[in-house]
């Protein structure tokens, strides 16, 4: 059975694109080699093997004369710079129109809406925020007065924050879904909804990152889809099920870290996940022609990037880097494997939100001969090599 294995190392972007100015970003954000320099280098063996140091010049990553795998850079074609957009390009489909953002908040009509449909009586926040940063700061208020914390960010996202010990898990993901229909039905044009629950850990709001959900519109006409729509298996690991709203998809795991991530994916490869516990009922496949294995990792983007910590994304890249080797080890002739990114989070430029960069990409299978596949226009090049290997 042909498998292809997609990991996506969320926001590891390396280099401004060409309208990044478009976005708010600066010509300098480069978020691999910002992190690099900040570290003094990155010890990353497996991912200089494949080519990584080939691409550009990354301090501490070596370029190798007999890399093991394709390398090359991907400009992304869609409007955006978000989770979303570039994940569903990767998957095939490229936005047409970008998502809407609402930099001075949503409108009273909106919030009006979801006050009403969900009986939450009132909303705080209403503005652009970092999700950390609003929680702290409203957090003695969401207890005082029992309303969610709503909030968006320089992405189209409408985000959902509660004290989940204050208001159960349940009628937050309850009061994430009422959202979604209304964006869905006004046609706001709304990427994702996101439940972001917290709890008080020492004293301090803090996120709970395995309860996290996002609710995202419907992508159309991806790799996913016809895989699964000629009986293959489409298993999403992390919050791949989320981004494309369970669309495509046969089997799901979330997880709450980078490092459970990795281990479910390494398993998956070692055909030792728990398939029948995760699939979803309507997949009856018993003999898949094919699979693709899709995993995110999140943590670079989420725990690291957004919050500055160029130091933590750092490790993070390393820590995946442990994991390449077994991967590599336990692929058969059968396999291919992507290492890809969807955008960029610069840590070390001022701001905390995404930067519109070009990514990696990253291809291996056992016998590949080694390639500079320059650059790429379009993240799609993914979903073709995708297709090229499993049909």
């Amino acid at each position: 059975m042909k498998r292809a294995i997609i990991v996506v190392i969320d926001s590891m972007g390396i280099g401004a694109m060409p309208d990044c100015r478009d976005f708010g970003d600066v010509p300098e954000c480069n978020t691999l080699k910002h992190v690099c320099e900040f570290n003094n280098g990155l010890n990353v063996p497996n991912l200089e093997k494949l080519g990584l140091g080939n691409i550009q010049d990354f301090k501490g990553i070596k370029p190798t004369q007999n890399p093991t795998g394709k390398y090359g850079t991907m400009k992304e074609n869609a409007k955006g710079k978000d989770t979303t957009t570039g994940h569903w390009e990767i998957a095939g489909y490229t936005l047409k129109s970008p998502f809407a953002t609402f930099p001075h908040g949503f409108p009273q009509k909106l919030v009006d809406e979801f006050i009403e449909k969900t009986g939450c009586k009132g909303i705080l926040a209403n503005r652009p925020a970092s999700g950390t940063a609003i929680i702290e700061e409203l957090n003695d208020e969401h207890h005082k007065t029992g309303f969610p914390i709503v909030y968006t960010s320089a992405d189209s996202v409408f985000q959902i924050a509660v004290d989940t010990d204050f208001i159960p898990l349940e009628t937050l993901y309850k009061w994430c879904g009422i959202a979604r229909k209304i964006l869905n039905d006004g046609n706001w044009n709304v990427s994702r909804v996101i439940a972001r629950p917290y709890k008080i850990i020492d004293g301090k709001p803090t996120r709970i990152s395995k309860d996290r959900r996002d609710y995202s519109m419907l992508p159309q006409n991806t790799i996913l889809d016809e895989v699964k729509e000629k009986g293959g298996q489409v298993v999403a690991i992390g919050k791949i099920e989320d981004i494309f709203a369970k669309a495509g998809i046969t089997h799901a795991v979330h997880t709450g870290s980078n490092k459970e991530g990795l281990e479910l994916t390494l398993k998956a490869v070692k055909n030792e996940l728990p398939l029948n516990e995760i699939k979803y009922p309507d997949y009856a496949s018993g003999n898949p022609f094919a699979s693709i294995i899709f995993t995110n990792l999140v943590d670079t983007d989420m725990l690291y990037g957004h919050r500055n910590d160029a130091k933590g994304y750092g490790k993070a890249i390393e820590e995946i880097d442990t994991y390449i080797a077994p991967i590599i080890q336990y692929m058969t002739d059968e396999d291919l494997l992507i290492i890809t990114a969807d955008h960029g989070c610069d840590p070390c430029v001022d701001g905390t939100d995404h930067t519109r960069e070009y990514v990696p990409v990253l291809v291996y299978r056992n016998g590949i001969k080694p390639e500079n596949l320059g650059l790429l226009t379009g993240f799609d090049h993914v979903a073709k090599f995708v297709k090229e290997w499993i049909f």
